[in-house]
């Protein structure tokens, strides 16, 4: 199973799942969103799982910096757009599993995704 995990290299959520892969056995490829940017289809299909509000980490600096107007009106293409643009905004780890993906870290979930 090809794994791929999305983030940015130095969010302290990215570094807990990494280590809980590492810890865990799990190899992965990383793909750091603010180097390697992240493609609208990724971004649409996971969208289409998870819905975008999801997707959209609104807890961030980054977005409380957006102007209001950017805040204002979000629906699926405006999200995307605005995460397009600033990869920052894309909620961190999307662990890719090939078949499905888990957005965020909770142990539990990594668990039950690599059982024993």
């Amino acid at each position: 199973m090809a794994i791929t995990i999305y983030g940015i290299k130095n969010c302290d959520t990215m570094k807990k799942a990494r280590t809980w892969l590492d810890e865990h056995g799990v190899g992965y490829r990383f793909h750091d969103y603010k180097a390697e940017g992240v493609a609208r289809a990724s971004l649409e299909a996971w969208c289409a799982e998870h819905g975008w509000e999801t997707i959209l980490n609104r807890a961030g600096t980054t977005f409380r910096a957006l102007a209001d107007a950017d805040k204002q009106g979000l629906d699926t293409g405006k999200a995307i757009s605005l995460m397009l643009t600033q990869p920052s905004l894309v909620k961190r780890p999307v662990l890719d599993l090939g078949s499905r993906t888990l957005v965020g870290f909770k142990p539990e979930l990594y668990e039950a995704a690599f059982p024993r």
